[in-house]
């Protein structure tokens, strides 16, 4: 009974430690700079929108939210489409070359992509994509491949052959069984594989900058970068920017958190 206790305790306070920066985000997002300045952490008295406000048409965060939108969609589309297909090869493949591609793979997860990242530049100047969509959609579809290849694989082998085997039975092809028949059972994993990835590539700061800096194309990361420098002063803008490039990333994820655990889950049983 004491040891419960103690847990819950534990668990209390952990997940105060999570909540803190959320409850100081979304607060200080609806304070002015007087009651910043003198209760920071208070709760707001009265609460105000006008950061809000503010922060979307000084940021330009209409376009950099479209730009990131469009990345990211694009991006997980043909992350799904690919990863899908590789996976399902990789999975069902006695050969030698399934088991040296899907080790092929695995490489790519462990190395860090900094390694690359000079050549990749280079590769996406030369291809005349710096500063644009497609650049980054192209990055973002290698540099999360391995990662992806390597979630659907798992769920794949977890999942029985006889659903395939019994549409090719009655004549379809391999490519019809895959589409027809078994990606519509890969619904969890699909999921996971999208949180994630969209995650990773709406939150990405780093590679937007080094590649869309000065373009126009900007994604919300960047701008809310560009937008503290110029509004360091007035915290209530920055966290109101802050609030709004985060709020559709946390929506999706809400909407999918069930998938995450249900799609590891599956996929570790493979």
């Amino acid at each position: 009974m004491r040891r419960t206790f103690l847990l819950e305790i534990v668990m209390i306070l952990v997940a105060v430690a999570f909540l803190f920066p959320v409850y100081a985000l979304i607060t200080l997002s609806l304070k002015d700079p007087a009651q910043i300045a003198q209760t920071p952490l208070a709760l707001p008295a009265p609460p105000t929108t006008a950061n809000f406000t503010k922060a979307w048409s000084a940021a330009a965060l209409g376009p950099s939210l479209m730009n990131s939108t469009v990345i990211t969609a694009v991006s997980l589309v043909a992350l799904i489409a690919l990863g899908s297909f590789a996976a399902y090869y990789l999975a069902r493949a006695k050969s030698r070359l399934g088991y040296g591609l899907y080790v092929l793979f695995l490489l790519g997860i462990v190395l860090p992509f900094q390694l690359g990242m000079i050549p990749l530049y280079q590769l996406v100047t030369d291809l005349g994509l710096i500063g644009t969509h497609a650049g980054m959609i192209l990055f973002y579809t290698g540099i999360q491949l391995p990662f992806t290849v390597f979630l659907y694989t798992g769920f794949i082998r977890a999942l029985p052959r006889d659903y395939a085997h019994a549409a090719q039975i009655d004549g379809a092809s391999h490519l019809t069984a895959f589409t027809r028949v078994v990606f519509p059972l890969l619904r969890p994993i699909t999921g996971t594989v999208l949180i994630l990835n969209a995650v990773f590539i709406w939150n990405d700061f780093f590679t937007p900058l080094l590649y869309l800096g000065g373009s126009g194309f900007e994604t919300v990361p960047v701008s809310v970068f560009a937008f503290v420098g110029q509004y360091v002063s007035d915290h209530g803008l920055v966290f109101a920017g802050l609030v709004l490039g985060a709020l559709p990333i946390v929506v999706i994820f809400l909407l999918l958190q069930r998938y995450v655990i249900k799609g590891f889950s599956s996929g570790l049983k493979g």
